[in-house]
């Protein structure tokens, strides 16, 4: 299985093509539209989140509400390309003075891709812009949808914003209140000081960065391989972890902390019940061993860095002039931590997904489906 996505920020419309998807997969589109809309939410959004209501349409391989096993395509449409179009549009007639940018900001991909593809900034912020996980969030909604069907859960909370760290625990009712937070927390006294910090931030220009942890649940033993670098399920998670816009760290389990642990501490001892088969008593691994599931929940925490457009610029250099000047300014989020949470939670179903097809893939979901209920059976009897 795998996805190609296509589209700029101000363009015409986000477009993405998934191939390798079984038939017979019940898609919701309403699932994908309203994790759409989770992805547009959150405290410190800004204008641009006012102007789209994103919608995803499906164009192809479906018919009856499940796939048929051809490519699935989809499409969101950018609202703000009514704005845009003179600028943005693919003719001759294209007016590229207009919008054009000269002083690229610190902490984007203006200055590099620019110097790469020896072309106005303006060419690689509009596809460098976060507005490219709105299609990758779609196609992970496709993906855990197809998790789903298998009892795979997965979930997300924000842990830290700016500085502002939340207390975490894993009761049910803890998880519902996660779940009806703005700020993704279960911590209602860091919620209040998260909303401070980020008056705080707007008041000053500022934006602010934060910590997210995902969870996947109920994956058996064995998901990746061991035998190749590329195989390991970790590194794969790692690098759709990183590919997102603004993240610059993951760790998995208890991560860095290992570091500073002996050996009889860091490590999960391994224990057997007939009827149920092996589990871990601890989970400092974070359910990946060798690059592959041991069993356990799979977590993993991400650091996002605060969003590089400030209201109060940092110093750069105009690429024309070469002359110091302040940073320019595109309309920007505060904080998108929250919605960070949201698009992770969807390129780990994606990763989870494909390792899924990897070991159990068919043509067809039915067969999927039958040979994940017969391995599961023989861990539970080895």
């Amino acid at each position: 299985m795998r996805f190609l996505t296509a589209g700029e920020s101000h363009g015409p419309k986000l477009i993405g093509i998934i191939e390798g998807i079984p038939a017979g997969v019940k898609i919701e589109k309403n699932e994908i539209d309203r994790a759409l809309r989770q992805r547009q939410g959150g405290p410190g959004r800004g204008g641009r989140m006012k102007i789209e209501q994103d919608e995803v349409q499906i164009v192809s391989g479906m018919r009856g509400g499940v796939t048929t096993g051809a490519p699935l395509a989809l499409e969101i449409e950018n609202r703000d390309w009514a704005n845009w179009e003179k600028v943005m549009t693919w003719r001759e007639d294209a007016d590229l003075m207009s919008k054009k940018v000269t002083a690229p900001r610190p902490g984007h991909a203006d200055l590099a891709g620019a110097l790469k593809y020896r072309t106005e900034v303006r060419n690689i912020l509009e596809r460098a812009s976060a507005r490219e996980t709105a299609m990758r969030v779609a196609i992970g909604s496709v993906a855990r949808q197809l998790l789903s069907v298998l009892g795979v859960q997965i979930r997300g909370r924000v842990v830290a914003v700016g500085g502002v760290r939340a207390l975490v625990e894993d009761s049910p009712e803890y998880w519902q209140r996660v779940e009806s937070s703005e700020w993704a927390v279960g911590d209602p006294e860091a919620e209040k000081k998260m909303w401070e910090r980020l008056e705080q931030a707007r008041s000053e220009g500022e934006s602010l960065g934060g910590i997210i942890e995902i969870q996947a649940l109920n994956l058996p033993a064995g998901l990746g391989s061991h035998v190749q670098w590329d195989r390991k399920l970790d590194g794969r998670l790692a690098q759709a972890i990183l590919s997102v816009q603004a993240i610059k760290g993951v760790s998995f389990g208890r991560g860095f902390e290992l570091g500073d642990l002996p050996g009889s501490q860091a490590h999960d001892p391994i224990t057997y019940a007939a009827g149920s088969g092996y589990s871990r008593l601890s989970n400092n691994a974070g359910g990946i061993e060798g690059g592959m599931t041991n069993g356990e929940n799979v977590i993993l925490t991400a650091i996002m860095k605060p969003i590089p457009t400030l209201y109060k610029p940092l110093a750069t250099v105009d690429m024309e002039t070469k002359e110091q000047v302040k940073a320019s300014i595109e309309r920007s989020d505060v904080c998108a931590v929250p919605a960070a949470k949201v698009v992770l939670e969807h390129v780990v179903a994606w990763v989870l997904a494909e390792a899924v097809l990897e070991k159990f893939g068919a043509d067809s979901y039915a067969e999927v489906e039958d040979a994940w209920r017969r391995y599961l059976e023989y861990l539970r009897s080895i």
